[in-house]
This record gives structure tokens, sequence and C-alpha cells, in this order.
């Protein structure tokens, strides 16, 4: 049967299984920052208004030219084509159901919530270090941005300065303190 007329396995549709991309745990919220929410938002935009249809015009310039069962610009565009609309499939389901926080605007700036700044150091004052606890898409560990369901994000949570905190770390357990907390 022509592939064309089945449906491609369940698991390549479900963005949330596949390699490198971030899972919610299940019944959570998507809380985000307003600025992770506006690069989503423009990844989306440029998704949908710059590179679909330009790679649209090029599959169909492949397919006037005949024979598609050896033209590598019409199988390669199809494929390209189903990344596209599977990763815009994705960010609209995360949109839709992001819950933007705004961290400026946090009230308790006493304690760690989403969005706090927080520098810690380990528990014999060296090693200092500075994370911001983000959205899970928003997570970069290499710029200090760690997401909320990491184990140290879940560690620091309500936690306040001069707070001694004990967490399970890849390395193994790890006591740290609360230096500063700061919404920016």
């Amino acid at each position: 049967m022509n592939k064309a007329f089945v449906k491609e396995s369940e698991q390549e549709d479900d963005e949330e299984s596949l390699p490198g991309v971030p899972s919610l745990p299940p019944g959570t919220r998507n809380y985000m920052t307003r600025k992770g929410y506006e690069v989503l938002r423009a990844e989306l935009d440029q998704l949908v208004r710059d590179e679909r249809p330009q790679l649209v015009e090029t599959v169909r310039w492949a397919a006037s030219n005949g024979d598609r069962s050896e033209n590598g610009d019409y199988i390669y565009g199809k494929k390209r084509l189903r990344e596209i609309d599977r990763r815009i499939r994705f960010l609209i389901k995360r949109l839709e159901s992001a819950t933007v926080v705004t961290p400026s605007e946090q009230e308790n700036t006493g304690q760690v919530f989403f969005g706090a700044t927080v520098t810690v150091c380990d528990a014999d004052g060296t090693d200092e270090q500075t994370y911001q606890i983000v959205g899970v898409d928003e997570a970069n560990a290499s710029e200090g941005r760690i997401s909320w369901i990491a184990p140290l994000s879940r560690a620091l949570l309500k936690a306040r300065e001069g707070d001694v905190i004990r967490f399970a770390s890849p390395a193994g357990l790890r006591e740290i303190e609360v230096l500063e907390i700061r919404y920016e």
C-alpha cells in the first residue's frame, strides 16, 4: 500500500516522546517566563510565515518536474515539511497550555519561587553559582537557566536567604547555601 495512505506511527505524532524534547510531569502546568513565551511565539511565527510557505513552493516546483521517486528536492522537501508541521503542532500545544509568570511581579520576594534568580554556594563556602528558575522549554544549564522541575530547582523552592539545602544531584548528595534571591 502506498505510504501516503498509511498513518505513520503514533509515537511520531506524539511530540512529547521525541528525543531532546523536554516533557512536563503529568497534571502540571506549563509555566514559562514572558521572555520564554515570546521566543516560542517568534519561532512559531517564523515557521508559519516564512519557512513553511517557502518549502511548500519548493516541493510544488519539484513535483512539477515529473518523476517523484528519484527527485531529491521533492523527497527531502516532503520530509522537512513533516518535521516543520510536527514542530508547529508542538509549539501551538505548548503555547496554548502556557501559564506566563512575570518574575518582577512576584510579591513574596523573600522566598524562591518560579522565575527567581538564586545565588548559591557549597556549604563550605566555595563554588558560588547563580541560577534562574525558568520553564521547561527555556532551560539552558550552560547559561544558568534551570527548569523548575529539575532536582536543584525543586530543592530550592520556598527556600530563603541563608537556608542550607540538601538535595540529590547526579554526583551524589549535596549541601548548598542560598546567598541571594532576586526577581528581575
